[in-house]
């Protein structure tokens, strides 16, 4: 189980369990949020407190709508839009995992997908190789 708030407590988002990976996506909506995304089945989530909604309107179709604390301002997680579900035939749930401590995360994979770039199609290119949160790499030894 894991479980986040926002930055005044005003919100928590708990998980039946960790995410199996972690995105740190580049497109223009999430890196303005500050987000990276642990992806669950909408039923390994609960979600406690009132939260506000944006989707984003450079696009022809909205693919999620970010939830964040109107009083701290947060982002706690997104739900996929009625649109993106006929589109890709899932309910999948976003949570923001930059709400949790990384000693929480330790041993899951960080991946850096190039959403600047995705079409909306098929899968996601990504910038750079991922890493996995907790473990040392040769640039931390000098």
């Amino acid at each position: 189980m894991l479980k986040v708030s926002c930055h005044c407590g005003r919100v928590s988002v708990q998980t039946e369990k960790r995410p199996d990976f972690i995105h740190e996506c580049n497109c223009t909506l999430c890196q303005k949020t500050g987000a990276t995304w642990g992806y669950f089945g909408p039923e390994q989530v609960a979600i406690k407190g009132h939260t506000i909604s944006y989707s984003r309107t450079d696009k022809p179709e909205a693919g999620v709508s970010i939830h964040f604390c109107p009083h701290c301002g947060s982002t706690t997680h997104f739900e996929l839009t009625d649109a993106a579900i006929a589109k890709f035939g899932n309910t999948m749930l976003g949570v923001n995992m930059r709400l949790a401590d990384e000693s929480d995360l330790q041993g899951v994979e960080l991946r850096y997908p190039d959403g600047r770039a995705w079409s909306g199609e098929g899968e996601f290119g990504y910038v750079r190789e991922p890493r996995t949160l907790g473990q040392r790499t040769l640039s931390d030894s000098s």
